[in-house]
Order: C-alpha cells, then structure tokens, then sequence
C-alpha cells in the first residue's frame, strides 16, 4: 500500500521493477543497476516507497562524505556494531547483504564519483553479489564510464520520466486536496513545470493557496489569469542603474517640494 504522501506515480513503477528485475536475475547476471533522471523527477520520493516495499537499505550519499564515512553510514543504516577500519567494515557489510538479501540502495549517488568512493562501493558488490542500485542525476551514466569495473557489472540503466498528465492529476490529490483543478489548468502547470515533479506540485500548492484566498472549490485557467508558474527558472536581473537613477530623481523632486 502507497503511503498517503506518496502519490503513486509513474516513476515509483519504474523503480520498483528495476529493483524486481535486479533482485530476480538469472544467476551469473551483474547484480548492480541505475536509476537516474534530473533534480525534482521525483527520484527520491520512489527510493522512499521501493524501500518499503523491499525491506532495503537506503542511504543518501552527501558531497562532502570520505570512503569511510559512506561505510560507517552503510553500517549504522544496517544496525551493525562498529569495527575499526574500511576493509573490516566492507566485510562486515558484505556479510549482512549476503544473509539477508536485502537491497542496498545508494541515493544521491553522483556523489560517489567527486571522492572516489564508487571503488568501495564496487568493493561491497562483490563481497556479496546482493543487489546494489544507483539513483542519481541525468548525467550519471555517462560518468561512469570512467570507471568500467562498474560500468559493466550494472544489469540495468532506467530513466525516470518526466512528470506528465496522469501524474499530475495524483500530485493534486495531494498538494491541492479538496480543490477541484481544472483538464486545462493541470495541463499548463505539467507544461510550464518541465517534467519536474517538485515545480508540478509548488504550483499546486500555490494553486490552492490562491483557492483558499478566495473561498474556490474549483480551480482554472481563469481564476489563475496572467499569474506566472513555478518553472525553476531564476528571477530576470533587475536594472539596478535604473533602480538607483529613480531613487536619485525621487529624491531631488522631495528636496524641491522642501525648498
């Protein structure tokens, strides 16, 4: 069963069968594999559910983690006792994956690459042959290239999909509950959002914000007017010559009305 704050979207499908498929090879097959897709696709949202639903081991990795941080993370993720030294530890963990054959899923695994750690993590793949599942951002794959013991003991490389119509209309069971929102205002949200699951549901959000303002029920384009969406892109540079020339010109005209 989906969470409440989880709307079952595509991209939890999609995780969940690659995790099935890695989890179910044919032995002899790479038992690695990676999901990938840009910021906001809803990646992390699907590592949350997939995790439930397999009994896995999730960590997310941060950029300014060392090889042995990432194992002490793995180890306490597991609920193992401490041991001193990276080789022990990879060990210790290996051991764990191998008896219990659940899957370790590495978030924010793009992270791996910046410290090399990608070389302990191929490191723990082979002291147990247990599931081992990237997730990391659009560029993932390529990089690594770099590394070909890696790259070719992944099984499987999946893509997330873009936030599209049919997920739209379940984010808004969510982020504009109880507001009835319009084919064609869902629409132009999906469009002006770019795929990214995070803008659709930001601008749901302000969608029903602007509802609550106004005691709507219902949501659309018109009740929505010229307002801009939510697209991720930064604020235009303002003029600040200008800016600073109409504070000069304010300023005179208050010093001639003074005079």
């Amino acid at each position: 069963m989906i969470p409440a704050s989880i709307a079952p979207l595509r991209n939890v499908g999609v995780l969940m069968a690659l995790v099935e498929q890695v989890q179910n090879r044919t032995f002899g097959l790479p038992g690695m594999a990676t999901y990938y897709g840009p910021s906001g696709w809803g990646k992390t949202t699907g590592v949350t559910f997939v995790a439930n639903e397999f009994n896995a081991y999730v960590i997310q990795v941060k950029d300014c983690w060392t090889p042995t941080y990432l194992a002490e993370a793995i180890m306490r993720e597991m609920g193992l006792p401490a041991v001193r030294g990276v080789a022990r530890m990879v060990d210790t963990i290996g051991a764990q994956l191998a008896r219990t054959d659940r899957p370790l899923i590495i978030d924010d695994a793009q992270y791996l690459l910046r410290k090399r750690m990608i070389e302990l993590t191929r490191d723990l793949y082979e002291s147990c042959q247990a599931p081992v599942i990237l997730v990391g951002e659009e560029k993932l794959p390529q990089d690594l290239t770099r590394w070909e013991n890696i790259h070719n003991r992944m099984l499987a490389w999946e893509p997330a999909l873009p936030c599209n119509q049919a997920d739209a209309e379940q984010l808004a069971l969510i982020y504009a509950s109880g507001l009835d929102v319009d084919t064609d205002l869902l629409r132009a949200i999906v469009d002006a959002s770019g795929g990214s699951i995070r803008r659709v549901a930001v601008n749901l959000g302000r969608v029903r914000e602007l509802a609550r303002t106004r005691g709507a029920k219902r949501a659309d384009l018109s009740m929505w007017g010229d307002r801009a969406f939510h697209t991720g892109q930064p604020p235009a540079v303002r003029q600040v010559e200008d800016f600073r020339s109409s504070r000069g010109s304010a300023a005179v005209t208050r010093k001639k009305g003074a005079a």
